[in-house]
Formats: structure tokens, C-alpha cells, sequence
């Protein structure tokens, strides 16, 4: 199918080929949306536009010296963008058929989180469970104590009760079993998190950052419960915030993300 448009002539390979770069682009910013990197890409937008206005006005020595920068620009955006980058391939390379499990697994496991973080709270006891979501955490797992025991109210005080020999550490979540304990994770780097927050905290923030994982933490000190996602973090949440929060990231959001392309 042909259509002129002036001296113009459209065919359907060209509305193809537009759609499809204006849907990669309109993922691609999805992705960037809300982080640091939106800011990076202004900032190289802008060093780009200075270099063509210096070339168009022949400024000879300024268009020189960014000619010699934007050489390094793609070794730079791949260094600035590496969390955006793997996270972008991990969305495109997810398999849409892919399942977190039944509704059935995912409440009973919910309701057994929410009834341990209640108790571990009630009794200021410490604790970091992470739920693996669509990206793995088999390398964070392989460094802890593997399990691969059911999730329960029971274990989960034990595991975190004090004294106890995986009482350190983050408990890693795969569907409706406790994959491993006393695991260890990347602390996050953000300088804008309250200097008031621990090393529980700051992995939770790291693990949500470097992955799409949920995490639950419960403060030793205060006793509160917190919940860290997409490198954000959610204080001060009740047993019915939390249940409500996982929920919406388990089940509501999961269903989403299956029926809508990465």
C-alpha cells in the first residue's frame, strides 16, 4: 500500500519501521523515568546541541574539543546507564508466559510474611526478607545458607530470632519457598537515604535498585516496618500497609506486567 503525501510517497514498511522505533523509544524512557539517569541524558542532550551549534556557527576550537568528547560519549553512557542498561535487557528479555506462581502461592506466602514481620516488629527483633520477582537472585542465594524449605510464619522468626545462626543476613524468597538465609547483599549508594537508616535498610534499597525484587525490612531499633522497591523505600507500614503493598507488587502489578509488552 502506497500513499502520496506532496512529492512524499509513504508505504507500509516505513509506518512499520516508525512504530517500532517510536515504541523502543517510549520503553526506553519508561525505564529511565524517575532515576538519575533522566538528569544524564539532559546533560548529554545539551553537550550535543552545543556541538552542532558550534559547528553551524564554524566555531573551529569548541567544535574540536567536543568532537574529541563525543568520541568517548557511547564508552560513557554504557559506564553512567550500566543499571538502566541491564535492567532495560532484563524487561525486554522477560518471557510474557513467565508466572510468579498461582494467586493461591502468592497469598499463602504473603500472609506468612506479614504474620512474621508482625511478630519480629512487635519484639524489635531485626530482620531483611527479599522476594525474588522476574529477575533471579541466584548469585545473592549462592552466597548464603540454601534452604529451599516452605515459607512459614514459624521458620521465618526462627530464622531472624537472635542468636541463632542465620539470624544475619537477608532471607531470599523464590515463589512460596525460602531459597536461602543469611545471604548478603549490594548496600545501597544513595546519598540522599536518611543517615538514620542501617545496613538492613541500605541492602533493601540495594537489592530493589539492582533488581526488581521486593524487600521487607523490620528495624531492630524501632520496630518498624519498612518496604524497599524499585530503590525507593516505604516506612513506617502497619500489617495491613504491608499486606495491601505487597499485594499491589505481587499480584496487581505481576498480572500487568505479563499482559503489557517490556
Amino acid at each position: 500500500m502506497l500513499v502520496s503525501i506532496g512529492e512524499f510517497i509513504i508505504t507500509w514498511r516505513d509506518v512499520v519501521d516508525v512504530s517500532l522505533v517510536a515504541i523502543i523509544i517510549y520503553n526506553l524512557l519508561l525505564i529511565i523515568r524517575g532515576t538519575r539517569a533522566v538528569q544524564v541524558l539532559i546533560g548529554l542532550l545539551f553537550v550535543g546541541g552545543i556541538y552542532f551549534a558550534a559547528h553551524f556557527t564554524q566555531l573551529a576550537t569548541l567544535e574540536t574539543m567536543l568532537k574529541s568528547l563525543l568520541f568517548f560519549l557511547p564508552f560513557a553512557v554504557i559506564v553512567l546507564f550500566q543499571q538502566e542498561i541491564r535492567r532495560g535487557l532484563a524487561a525486554f528479555g522477560r518471557n510474557p508466559l513467565w508466572t510468579f506462581g498461582s494467586h493461591q502461592k502468592i497469598e499463602s506466602t504473603i500472609h506468612e510474611l506479614v504474620l512474621a514481620a508482625s511478630a519480629l516488629s512487635a519484639r524489635r527483633i531485626g530482620a531483611l526478607v527479599v522476594i525474588q520477582r522476574l529477575e533471579g537472585l541466584r548469585a545473592h542465594v549462592e552466597n548464603g545458607i540454601l534452604l529451599d524449605a516452605r515459607i512459614s510464619y514459624d521458620l521465618l522468626v526462627n530464622i531472624f530470632s537472635p542468636g541463632t545462626p542465620l539470624h544475619d543476613g537477608a532471607v531470599i524468597v523464590q515463589q512460596d519457598r525460602i531459597a536461602a538465609a543469611a545471604c548478603f547483599l549490594p548496600l545501597s549508594l544513595d546519598p540522599g537515604l536518611s543517615t538514620e537508616l542501617g545496613t538492613r535498610h541500605r541492602a533493601a534499597v540495594g537489592i530493589s535498585t539492582d533488581s526488581d525484587a521486593v524487600a521487607v525490612v523490620v528495624s531492630e531499633e524501632t520496630g518498624k516496618i519498612s518496604l524497599a522497591i524499585g530503590g525507593h523505600l516505604f516506612r513506617d507500614l502497619d500489617s495491613k500497609g504491608l499486606r495491601n503493598s505487597l499485594y499491589k507488587h505481587l499480584i496487581t502489578e505481576a498480572g500487568s506486567e505479563r499482559q503489557e509488552p517490556a
